[in-house]
């Protein structure tokens, strides 16, 4: 399922406040002594603090996110879990945008420095987790299981950029092959999940929906709001064009594949000639041929982001986009170049790392 934007109107340090304000005395007491110890805050600016000072300054010091992992780790200390869950549920319709993960090893910590798990372990899962409660509403408890499961995991060395490719995959969504859009020259596959380039052009119906030039075809299910994810096999093919389209693109006679057109895609030609298709277009050197494209979308930041499934590398992002109508998932298998190129795309079934 998509996940959506939910209500902005109450800010979290306002959401922080609410949970601290259901303290006792004794309690609030005990949260301001266990920050004393651990954090970089003056005392002498804790001790006489009341909520709303409190919360004041741990969001100067620690930012938006970094403050709310701070205040469920204070909750935690005096076992008040009950607010740490309400923090968790309320904040489910904030923004936390996962590119606060970057892919070398490092985390963007609020704007200001940057957090290793060789550097804190504790501290940084803290993080991880308190940017996933923001960014999926909740979802902290499968990060207990990234511990020891994923990639990331301190075995495996301090890889944040599964970590962070396992964020967007929690906003995966289920895509379908849109048959009324399909160039003649298409082959679907009767579910809807994988499409070819065949040796012959049908006779279909030209309708407006209907690509009649490149081979090119949309998926059903377009998106007016939040973020989406889907994966594409490209295993075995020398030539794709793979991302997103707006709804009125031009689908009759040639055009230019670009952002300026309403395109946001990437693509393979000759085997190993990668290029995002920007304007300009981006060539792209990669370190190794993907088998399996994943393709993340966050409609209001109007980011397009492209993922090696396998090895978790960020291949490219379009940022800055201007999204102002529905956008659909765009594919095309290419020519089939005698049988050289016939191999299909497949959307993939995602597989979370739960």
């Amino acid at each position: 399922m998509a996940i959506s934007k939910g209500n902005k109107k109450e800010k979290l340090p306002e959401k922080i406040l609410k949970e601290l304000e259901q303290l006792s005395p004794d309690e609030f007491k005990k949260l301001k002594w266990h920050l004393k110890g651990d954090t970089e805050i003056p005392a002498s600016r804790l001790t006489e603090a009341k909520e709303p000072d409190t919360v004041d300054l741990m969001v100067q010091k620690y930012g938006g996110t970094g403050a709310l992992e701070e205040t469920m780790r204070l909750l935690e200390k005096i076992s008040r879990n009950d607010l740490v869950q309400n923090l968790q549920n309320s904040s489910s319709g904030l923004k936390a945008h996962p590119k606060l993960l970057s892919g070398d090893g490092k985390l963007e910590h609020h704007g200001e420095d940057s957090l290793t798990l060789a550097d804190n372990p504790d501290r940084f899962w803290r993080f991880v987790s308190a940017v996933l409660a923001v960014c999926l509403g909740g979802c902290v408890s499968y990060l207990i299981n990234l511990k020891t499961h994923c990639a990331c995991a301190q075995a495996e060395g301090c890889n944040l950029k599964q970590a962070k490719l396992t964020v967007v995959q929690h906003c995966a969504v289920d895509v379908t092959l849109d048959p009324d859009t399909a160039n003649p020259w298409l082959i679907l596959s009767d579910d809807g999940k994988q499409v070819y380039c065949g040796d012959e052009r049908k006779k279909l119906l030209n309708n407006p929906e209907r690509f009649n030039m490149y081979p090119n075809v949309l998926g059903k299910q377009g998106f007016i709001e939040g973020t989406f994810y889907f994966e594409v096999q490209v295993k075995g093919k020398t030539a794709w064009d793979l991302g997103v389209a707006k709804e009125s693109i031009n689908r009759k006679g040639t055009t230019t594949v670009d952002p300026e057109k309403g395109f946001w895609t990437m693509r393979l030609r000759n085997g190993d000639e990668y290029q995002a298709n920007d304007s300009p277009a981006v060539p792209l050197s990669l370190k190794s041929p993907p088998e399996k494209i994943g393709v993340f979308v966050d409609y209001e930041e109007g980011l397009v982001s492209f993922y090696d499934v396998d090895t978790a590398d960020l291949l490219y992002s379009f940022t800055g986009c201007s999204f102002t109508e529905k956008i659909y998932p765009y594919f095309s298998p290419s020519h089939n170049d005698k049988g050289k190129n016939s191999a299909p795309l497949i959307i993939s079934l995602v597989n979370l790392k739960e």
